[in-house]
């Protein structure tokens, strides 16, 4: 199972406390202000704000706070100016990871991320040491029980998706696209009535590292651990756990 799919179920399936749903909002209303500083106010011209929105409600967060954030990322309201970017670095076993992140203050967050890579025998390294692993896509997926593989397979097709996977293992079907063709295949399965349980650009794993044993706790937890920070919008990794290894931590 690839590093972002066992990730996104993983962390799917887990129960969010207050304070992790207060976390969730603040990165929600990050997104979507810089999604609209950098392509403008309108959800129906701007695909990146138009996804920012769809999650922030997904996750009800309330109509206002998204109002506001637009307002504030189009420049109507005054708000703080954020910068993205991603650390590349690596973790126990080898594993490559990505962390997207927006900020107001770089340096702080450069010394956050350094500190836990540092702490679970990782290390941060230079920009491209480990972006080649990973290739941009589209990604959606839809819970096996919503549809049939058939008629996501005949849906798929006709909106210009690259490929449909079948994953027993999480017991769903992943559509990627090219990033470019992510807002018309969305579009598409909408008109089709169609629902993904979720749909993002994710970066995708070209190359996966075996992870067991020890290693298997140490890769999650740090995974956690930097999605925890105040300033990290989402993280990726190339990791491949077996179901088995996923059981024995359970």
């Amino acid at each position: 199972m690839s590093g972002h799919s066992k990730w996104a179920n993983i962390k799917h399936k887990k129960a969010k406390t207050d304070a992790k749903k207060g976390k969730s909002f603040t990165k929600l209303v990050k997104e979507i202000m810089v999604a609209a500083k950098v392509g403008g106010g309108d959800p129906s011209g701007n695909p990146r704000l138009r996804t920012a929105i769809d999650k922030a409600k997904a996750e009800n967060l309330p109509a206002d706070n998204i109002d506001r954030a637009i307002k504030k990322g189009a420049g109507e309201l005054q708000g703080v100016n954020y910068e993205e970017g991603t650390y590349e670095g690596y973790g126990p076993a080898g594993v490559a990871v990505l962390v997207n992140f927006m900020t107001d203050n770089r340096n702080r967050t450069a010394s956050e991320v350094r500190h836990l890579l540092t702490r679970f025998g990782g290390s941060l390294g230079q920009s491209g040491s480990v972006s080649y692993m990973f290739e941009k896509k589209g990604l959606f997926t839809f819970d096996m029980g919503s549809i049939t593989e058939e008629r996501l397979m005949e849906a798929a097709l006709e909106a210009g998706a690259e490929d449909v996977v079948t994953n027993q293992e999480d017991s769903v079907y992943e559509v990627y696209t090219d990033p470019s063709d992510f807002a018309k295949v969305r579009g598409a399965f909408e008109s089709s009535g169609i629902k993904p349980s979720s749909a993002d650009i994710s970066m995708i794993p070209k190359v996966t590292v075996k992870v067991t044993g020890k290693p298997v706790q140490q890769v999650l937890n740090l995974l956690e651990e930097l999605e925890d920070l105040d300033d990290v919008q989402s993280v990726f990794a190339n990791f491949d756990i077996s179901a088995q290894e996923m059981a024995n931590i359970a």
